[in-house]
């Protein structure tokens, strides 16, 4: 152990105690027995608490009968003259309430004197220096019963060197001497019950065996020890390892027969199981119409019971069972049931025991409300109630026996002047009593000697019975040996279900169509069937092979088969929606551009820049016919043209826009400072700058196709699931998710840029241009795309991947397309169409009015963003301006003057 560790843990018990003990919440029920020394003791007098309580109800057998069992112990002990001499032993007796952590805090009331408390800063009203009344030292822990709790206090108990006895945990676990030093036992743990389980079926030749558990730390350890024991031991191979969920449902127990009749060999069947389920398993085989098949070997939980066999003893003929040794005290029974309400007031928990078993209310304030006849008193356990001595008594007598011998040799060593308890034994350590409770050797209450092993273990000694048919025809337990360390069994007194022979349970057998044999180390005659799971097939009768990368088993996993191909369909949910928007805008795209090519000369489309609406609108086309190309399947030609036109869409509609938005800022920029007007700003101008910026997207995918020549590829990893029927190749091209973000960032980077300029031409007067539309294209576009980003990386390891990506990409593109088309263009084809009076030259309005309108839109009646775009630019240039003094005017007519030259 880590010094350190130990530390820590032992200063937060001690807070945790300190606390505790400020708040008073240890023991408030609890007996306390005077004495020279100590002994604690835990019992589950109540069952564990519901609804936020930590105790239930009373348990009379397991609780009560076990406490008196330590009580009527110390009696015995403190009147016999020769065990301890002039020692009494005193107790403190505490509820666990059958849980661990309500235990564990109980229990540090045993530890109380072995904390030095701080108490020199505290002072009395008065001034005085309080007086603390010093808690008794616990020199040994009787308990717990459940393993669990056993568990939980040993943990607690270790860091103070106080021994603990246990008289009814059975769980390996604590067989542990490293972790589990100061704990020992005088009931054999289940490990030696396993170990006797094998010596039977050795002695019985079977070779090839099943085991069946009930769910929890009793059936689930007690089949690994066997396992573990029945490797070790060599030639028992176990053909199913079944377990028998909680609360279990009649088809469980159905199942559970079903799968061992799948390996009809192996007839032996090793339970370690609850009696409730050893009863559903013996239906079970009835109802299977298996009677006689299998033969049962049953641990202590069935042992010599009827209740598991009741009115199934056809089934159970033949059974092998197992129970611990053990014998009914006289002693204690003579004691207990002379127990009375004046006699044991010492016991604090006994009248809430005499209410429960006689089915009375002792005062008004009862907790029991589900009878109304008042105890008298008189009543008396085994004359008005029924009386059976529980099983673990022995064990609880011998438990206390056991620490009474080891103070008695501790004393006679330690104190071989005294006859008492001497300063020596006083300060003596715990460690010092274990060696000798370690080292205890002496008969029980049941004339059988009680020791322990290194590992604090009881010896294991069981009787054995097997169930069979009398004279008489009524079957019954009998018994057929014991096993005491080693196995006495007697052979010719054994009867089974098909006569005196011993039935077989042998071991390989063969496995089924697509299993391999997988051989127990070290046991050449036996093996387990396991299938060939995954991808691999039976490649022989011991092993397995992985089928290759695009292939998969076959139904009976006899040899490998083509995994299916699938790609995209045009019926699919996920290519149907993409597809309609994308007809829609196809529709929509050719009407507008219809619509402006017949009328090209109005001022409307003259106003919008015809030259590069052209080519917006071909690129906005583009984008709606990527996703034909996207859902199309895949070949080295649409592959190819994916390439090209998975950015070219965008790449031609926003290289329109930025040299469009560009070309508006420059003339405004330009025009507050000279008459001047910018280069290139002519529509020949405005089509190659657009052209070059389109020719670097087409030269990047030029250089793509050099370096990576387009193919189609089938992906066996995207939806090769766990399960190899569902498993499918997806055809696609070889185009990897970084290459299609590289292909649209040309054009992503576009679409930024020409956010930037929207955002910067946001104040120049909207009479002369469509920065406020542009921009808020922009805007909408960059939000459909930064919310396409994470979808589709965010789906990168989906087993749907192809299609989320596909239509994500398919209907981002959509959008895009749209939302420009509808905020740029339709409002132009509205007025066209339907206000084609809208759509002429006006020359009317004076030129004060144009300058007003230009410069302050704000306080005219009609706002321009209220008429038809490109009107005011028209009639502005058909009105010009005159000269003015105003600074801010002349920079306005500078750049109305360059606009009207170059815009219109």
């Amino acid at each position: 152990s880590n010094p350190r560790f130990l530390w820590i843990v032992f200063c937060l018990m001690r807070t945790l105690l300190d606390f505790a003990l400020s708040q008073e919440v240890y023991a408030p029920h609890s007996i306390r027995i005077e004495g020279h020394l100590t002994l604690g003791g835990l019992f589950p007098v109540h069952t564990r608490g519901t609804d936020g309580m930590p105790c239930g109800d009373i348990k009379k057998e397991n609780g009560i009968h076990r406490l008196e069992a330590m009580l009527y112990a110390l009696d015995q002990i403190n009147l016999d003259d020769q065990l301890l001499p002039n020692i009494t032993l005193g107790a403190r007796v505490l509820d666990t309430c059958s849980r661990d952590t309500y235990a564990l805090e109980q229990s540090l009331t045993f530890v109380q004197a072995l904390i030095q408390k701080d108490t020199s800063d505290v002072r009395c009203t008065n001034g005085e220096p309080p007086l603390f009344v010093k808690p008794e030292k616990v020199v040994g822990v009787i308990g717990a019963s459940a393993s669990s709790v056993s568990i939980m206090v040993a943990n607690i108990l270790r860091l103070f060197q106080i021994p603990q006895i246990s008289y009814a945990s059975t769980a390996p676990e604590l067989s542990d001497d490293r972790r589990y030093d100061f704990f020992s036992r005088v009931v054999p743990p289940d490990s030696f019950q396993a170990q006797a389980m094998v010596d039977i079926i050795r002695a019985l030749d079977w070779t090839y065996v099943s085991t069946v558990a009930s769910e929890g730390s009793y059936g689930e350890k007690g089949v690994e020890a066997f396992q573990q024991i029945s490797k070790e031991a060599g030639g028992i191979c176990i053909a199913q390892s079944l377990k028998i969920p909680h609360n279990p449902k009649l088809e469980d127990y159905d199942e559970a027969i079903q799968q061992l009749l799948e390996t009809p060999h192996s007839r032996g069947v090793i339970i370690f199981a609850s009696e409730e389920d050893v009863r559903g398993l013996l239906n079970a085989t009835k109802r299977a119409n298996q009677v006689g098949h299998f033969l049962w070997i049953g641990s202590d939980s069935w042992g010599a019971k009827s209740s598991p066999i009741h009115q199934l003893e056809d089934v159970a003929v033949g059974a092998v069972t197992i129970l611990p040794k053990r014998s009914s005290i006289k002693g204690f029974d003579e004691y207990f049931t002379s127990l009375t309400l004046e006699n044991n007031r010492r016991n604090v928990w006994f009248a809430e025991f005499w209410e429960e078993n006689f089915d009375c209310r002792l005062l008004s304030s009862s907790k029991r409300e589900d009878t109304s006849r008042k105890c008298t008193g008189q009543e008396r356990i085994g004359i008005d109630s029924k009386y059976e001595q529980e099983g673990k008594v022995q064990f609880v007598i011998d438990a206390v026996y056991a620490m009474a011998h080891a103070l008695h040799n501790m004393q006679r060593d330690l104190c071989p002047e005294h006859s008492g308890i001497c300063p020596v034994m006083e300060a003596a350590e715990g460690k010092t009593l274990l060696k000798y409770i370690r080292n205890a050797s002496f008969n029980g209450s049941a004339g059988t000697s009680v020791m322990f092993n290194k590992n604090g273990d009881a010896p294991g000694r069981y009787d054995l019975f097997q169930f069979q048919m009398t004279n008489s025809s009524v079957p019954e337990y009998r018994p057929i040996g014991q096993w005491v360390e080693t196995l006495q069994l007697r052979l010719e007194e054994l009867q089974w279900p098909e006569g005196e022979q011993v039935p077989i349970s042998m071991c390989s057998l063969p496995c089924k169509t697509g299993e391999r044999k997988k051989r127990v180390k070290g046991m050449p005659c036996c093996w387990h069937c396991e299938l060939c799971d995954g991808y691999q097939y039976q490649y022989d009768e011991t092993s397995c092979r992985l089928c290759s990368y695009d292939m998969r088993p076959n139904p009976n996993r006899t040899e490998c088969q083509p995994i299916p191909i699938v790609k995209l369909e045009w019926h699919s949910p996920w290519a149907v929606i993409p597809v309609f928007l994308a007809m829609l805008g196809i529709i929509a795209t050719i009407f507008v551009m219809a619509t402006f090519i017949h009328y090209n000369n109005t001022p409307i489309v003259r106003a919008s820049g015809r030259e590069l609406s052209y080519v917006l609108l071909t690129g906005i086309f583009l984008c709606y016919i990527i996703t034909f190309l996207m859902i199309a399947k895949p070949d080295v030609g649409v592959c190819s043209f994916r390439r090209i036109f998975l950015g070219l869409g965008m790449c031609i509609s926003y290289a329109a826009l930025l040299t469009k938005t560009n070309r508006i800022y420059r003339i405004f920029e330009q025009g507050k400072q000279t008459v001047t007007a910018p280069r290139f700003i002519s529509p020949t101008s405005q089509i190659a700058i657009t052209s070059s910026l389109i020719c670097l997207q087409l030269l990047g995918v030029l250089i793509w196709f050099a370096v990576d020549p387009p193919n189609t590829i089938i992906d066996y990893d995207e939806q090769k699931t766990m399960n190899p029927n569902l498993a499918r190749g997806v055809l696609k091209c070889d185009i990897t998710d970084l290459q299609m973000i590289c292909s649209l960032g040309y054009s992503i980077l576009l679409m930024v840029t020409c956010t930037i300029y929207a955002i910067k031409t946001r104040d120049v007067p909207e009479d002369f241009n469509e920065a406020k539309p542009i921009g808020f294209t922009m805007y909408t576009t960059c939000i459909v795309w930064l919310a396409f980003i994470p979808i589709f990386f965010g789906t990168a390891q989906s087993a749907e991947k192809l299609y989320i990506q596909t239509t994500t990409l398919t209907i981002s593109m959509n959008l895009s397309a749209s939302v420009a088309l509808g905020m740029l263009y339709m409002p132009k084809v509205y007025v066209i169409i339907f206000h084609p009076e809208l759509n002429v030259q006006k020359r009317k309005r004076s030129f004060k009015a144009m300058v007003t309108a230009a410069t302050m839109s704000s306080r005219i009646s009609v706002k321009p963003s209220e008429r038809p775009n490109g009107e005011a630019k028209t009639e502005l240039c058909e009105n010009p301006p005159t000269a003015t003094t105003d600074p801010m005017s002349e920079s306005h007519n500078m750049a109305i003057n360059i606009f009207c030259n170059y815009f219109v």
